[in-house]
C-alpha cells in the first residue's frame, strides 16, 4: 500500500502542534501509536532473543501543566481506527488480560505468500492515570509486566486459583499512560526505582506548556484537521501491514558496534547508577525498539540504517536530564520536602527575596512545628540555597540558587 507521507511521524507532529504540550511528548506519543500499529508482527532478530517494537511509555507531569490525557489521546484515536488493533483493560488484572489477549489473537502470515501462520495475542494499553491501570505495590503483576515486555517466544502460561493454568499465545504489549511526579512519589517504593519495570519504561517529563494555546479551535479549521486524521490513519494502516525482521545495514552494524563499546566504557556521571543502572543496561534495546519504528514511520524497507540508530539514540538520550525529576521525592524524608516548599516559594518572590515573616505565613502549615521551619531555614543557609540580609529590623531571606546539574556526555557518533 502507497503512503500519503513521507514520514509518518513528522506528519502527526504537524497535526498535533497547535496543542500546549511540549513537541517532545507529541512525538513520543506518535512512537507509542505508530508501536501499536506493527504489533508483534515485526521484529530484529538477535539469534538467543528477538527484539519487538513495543513500548512501556509514561507521560508525567505536574498536576495543570500539561493535558497529559488529552496529549496521549489524540494519538490513540488514530489507532483505534487501524483494523487489527486491540486496546486492553482499562485497569490491568491477569484475568481482565486473558479475556484481552483471548480477544486479540489473531495469526499473520509470514514469509507472506508462504501459508504459514503465526499466532499472536497483540494488545495497546491506554490510561490517563497510571494509578487506573496497574498497582506498582502488586509486585506479581508489575512482574508480569515485566515478562510482557520482554515478549518472549512462545506460550505464556500462568497458574491462577479459579481457572487453574491460564495459556496465552506470543502475548505482546503496549502502553502509554500518564501520572505525576507526586503520585510516582507516593506510590513507587524506593527499591523499584532502576528495577525491573521502571528501567523497561519510557518516562517522558514536561514542567511547562510549550505554548499557550486557550481555545484550540480558534487556530485550527476542524476540516483540515479531520482531512489530517484521515491521512494520518490511511499511512498508519499501511504501516501495521509490515511483517517480518527488520535488518540492519551494515553501518547501522558499525554504528551499533561503536555505541556499545562507548556506552558501556562512560561512567553516566550524570545518572544515580543506583537508580538507573537498570535502563543503561536497557538503553540498548530502547534504542533498537525506537529504531524499527522509525524506519517503519519512513517506508516499508523493513531495514534499518546507522541514521535511524543515531536519532533513536538522541531522542532517548534527550529524556535522561528530566529523569531524576520523575522520581526526584521518592525517598526523601518530610523535611527533605518541606526545604523545597519553602526554597520554591522564596525563588517565585520579585526578585527573588522575601522577610522572614512573610516566609514563614507562607509555608507553617506544612511544618510541624517553628522548630522545624527553623532547622529546614538555617539548614538552606548554611548549605548556599540562601542568603539573609537585615533591612529595618526585619531579617530577609534571598535565593542563591542550586548547584548546577553535571553535564550529560555528548551523544555516541
Amino acid at each position: 500500500m502507497s503512503r500519503i507521507h513521507a514520514d509518518w511521524i513528522n506528519a502527526y507532529l504537524d497535526y498535533a502542534k497547535n496543542s500546549e504540550a511540549p513537541r517532545h511528548m507529541h512525538f513520543w506519543v506518535a512512537v507509542s501509536v505508530v508501536a501499536g500499529a506493527l504489533r508483534r508482527k515485526v521484529w530484529i532478530d538477535q539469534a538467543y532473543f528477538r527484539w519487538y517494537p513495543n513500548f512501556y511509555i509514561c507521560l508525567v507531569a505536574p498536576p495543570g501543566i500539561v493535558s497529559k490525557s488529552t496529549t496521549a489521546d489524540v494519538g490513540m484515536r488514530l489507532l483505534r481506527q487501524v483494523p487489527g488493533v486491540t486496546f486492553g483493560p482499562d485497569i490491568v488484572t491477569w484475568p481482565a488480560l486473558v479475556e484481552s489477549f483471548s480477544a486479540s489473537t489473531v495469526g499473520f502470515e509470514h514469509p507472506p505468500g508462504s501459508g504459514v501462520y503465526h499466532p499472536m495475542s497483540a494488545m495497546t494499553l491506554e490510561s490517563s492515570e497510571f494509578g487506573n491501570l496497574l498497582d506498582p505495590q502488586d509486585k506479581q503483576m508489575v512482574d508480569l509486566m515485566v515478562s510482557l515486555w520482554d515478549g518472549k517466544q512462545g506460550s505464556f502460561k500462568k497458574e491462577t486459583k479459579h481457572s487453574g493454568k491460564d495459556t496465552v499465545e506470543n502475548p505482546w504489549i503496549n502502553m502509554i499512560a500518564c501520572t505525576t511526579p507526586s503520585w510516582i512519589a507516593q506510590n513507587f517504593p524506593e527499591y523499584m526505582i532502576g528495577g525491573g519495570f521502571t528501567s523497561r519504561t519510557i518516562f517522558v517529563y514536561a514542567e511547562e506548556k510549550a505554548r499557550m494555546i486557550a481555545y484550540p479551535s480558534r487556530v485550527v479549521k476542524v476540516e483540515d484537521l479531520e482531512k489530517q486524521a484521515a491521512d494520518l490513519v490511511t499511512d498508519l494502516t499501511a504501516i501495521a501491514e509490515l511483517t517480518g525482521e527488520f535488518k540492519l545495514t551494515e553501518d547501522a552494524y558499525k554504528w551499533g558496534e561503536q555505541w556499545y563499546e562507548q556506552h558501556y566504557a562512560s561512567k553516566h556521571s550524570h545518572l544515580d547508577r543506583d537508580r538507573f543502572g537498570g535502563y543503561l543496561a536497557r538503553k540498548q534495546t530502547h534504542i533498537h525498539k525506537l529504531a524499527m519504528v522509525l524506519s517503519a514511520a519512513t517506508g516499508s524497507s523493513m531495514e534499518i540504517t546507522a541514521e535511524h540508530l543515531a536519532i533513536a539514540h538522541s531522542m532517548v538520550t534527550d529524556l535522561e536530564p528530566d529523569m531524576a525529576k520523575v522520581f526526584a521525592k521518592i525517598g526523601k524524608t518530610d523535611i527533605a520536602i518541606y526545604a523545597e516548599r519553602l526554597l520554591a516559594y522564596i525563588a517565585t518572590r520579585p526578585s527573588g527575596s522575601c522577610s522572614l515573616m512573610e516566609a514563614y505565613k507562607h509555608v507553617h502549615q506544612y511544618f510541624p512545628s517553628q522548630r522545624e521551619f527553623e532547622d529546614v531555614l538555617t539548614g538552606l543557609i548554611r548549605a548556599g540555597y540562601l542568603r539573609t540580609t537585615t533591612a529595618n529590623g526585619q531579617m530577609w531571606l534571598h535565593y542563591v540558587g542550586q548547584p548546577s546539574p553535571p553535564t550529560a556526555p555528548p551523544h555516541a557518533q
